[in-house]
C-alpha cells in the first residue's frame, strides 16, 4: 500500500492528495528548538513500504525539516519514497550570473536526490535544472489544467501570460476555458515611459485573465492590470501557481484586480485552487 505524509508546508494539498487517491493520510509533528533546530516525528509504529511525503523547500528551515523527514520515513520502513515539493526553493538559480556564485538549483537537486527515489515538482521556473536530478526519476507537473478548470464558468475572454515566455501556460489554461489567449508586450515609448498590452489581441470590453507560475511583489500584474483596464478590460482576473506574496502584494493586487488566486502549491488567504488531481493523475 502507499500513504500520504505531510510536512509542515502545503498541508492542504497533502489532504486533498489524499483524498483524491483514498490513501492514508499521516501528518508528521514538527517543532523548533529554541536554538532554532527544527525537529521532526512521525507518530508511527511503522510506515507502508511506499510513502509519498508532501513538503516545500522554502524557505531555508523547510528544506531541513524534508531531509529530517526523508530520514524518519526510512527510519520507519519506508522503502520508496516519492517526494512531492509542490514549490522548489532555489531553482531559479539554474546558472552563474557572475562569477564565485554557487549553481543553487544543481546543489540542492545532488542533495536530495541522495535520499529519495522520486522527485516530483509543479510549475518549475526553469524545468530543465531537473536534469541535474539524475539518480532517480524526476518530473516537473503542470498547474495549467487545476487553473483552467478553476476558471472555466467565469466568463473568461482572453487568457494573457506575463509575456512571450508564458505564451504556452497562457494558451493551455485558455483551451481547457475555451476562449483565446495572447501574451503582454512591453513597448518602451520614451525612458521614462513604458505601454504594457496584449501583443496581438485586444483587451476592450473582455474580461481578462492574467497566469503567471510565481507572484512575488505582484508589481507586474499590477502595472498590467491598470493597462489592461485603461485599455478597456471589462474585468482583470489573476493567477499564480506559486503565490509568494511578498511584503503585502495581495492587499495591493486586490485594488487593481477584480480577483486574485493562486493555487495551494504555497498557503495563503487567496490559494483557492488545489493541484492535488495533477499530481494524483501522475502517482
Amino acid at each position: 500500500m502507499m500513504m500520504i505524509l505531510g510536512g509542515s508546508t502545503s498541508k492542504s494539498l497533502a489532504m486533498d492528495l489524499a483524498n483524491v487517491l483514498g490513501l492514508e493520510f499521516v501528518q508528521a509533528h514538527t517543532k523548533r528548538f529554541p536554538d532554532g533546530e527544527a525537529y521532526v516525528r512521525i507518530d508511527r509504529e511503522s510506515l507502508d513500504k511506499e510513502v509519498v511525503l508532501v513538503q516545500n523547500t522554502y524557505p531555508d528551515g523547510n528544506l531541513v525539516e524534508l531531509l529530517l523527514l526523508l530520514d524518519a520515513a526510512r527510519g520507519l520502513g519506508a522503502d520508496k519514497i516519492t517526494c512531492v515539493i509542490p514549490y522548489f526553493g532555489y531553482a531559479r538559480q539554474d546558472r552563474r550570473f557572475n562569477p564565485g556564485e554557487a549553481l543553487s538549483a544543481k546543489v540542492m537537486l545532488r542533495h536530495l536526490e541522495m535520499e529519495m527515489d522520486r522527485l516530483l515538482t509543479i510549475d518549475l521556473h526553469k524545468p530543465d535544472v531537473l536534469e541535474w536530478f539524475a539518480r532517480a526519476p524526476a518530473k516537473d507537473l503542470k498547474a495549467a489544467p487545476a487553473i483552467g478548470d478553476f476558471f472555466r464558468g467565469h466568463g473568461i475572454d482572453l487568457v494573457l501570460g506575463p509575456d512571450k515566455g508564458a505564451v504556452g501556460r497562457a494558451a493551455e489554461v485558455a483551451k481547457i476555458i475555451g476562449c483565446e489567449s495572447d501574451h503582454l508586450e512591453k513597448t518602451r515609448l520614451s525612458g521614462t515611459e513604458v505601454k504594457i498590452a496584449p501583443s496581438y489581441v485586444g483587451a476592450k470590453g473582455k474580461r481578462v485573465l492574467i497566469v503567471d507560475d510565481i507572484i512575488s511583489t505582484g508589481g507586474t500584474i499590477i502595472a498590467a492590470s491598470n493597462e489592461l483596464k485603461r485599455l478597456g478590460a471589462r474585468e482583470v482576473f489573476a493567477a499564480c501557481t506559486h503565490g509568494l506574496f511578498t511584503g503585502g502584494a495581495v492587499e495591493r493586487l486586490r485594488g487593481a484586480c477584480d480577483m486574485v488566486v493562486s493555487t495551494n502549491t504555497l498557503e495563503s488567504e487567496v490559494s483557492k485552487i488545489s493541484v492535488a488531481k495533477v499530481v494524483a493523475q501522475e502517482l
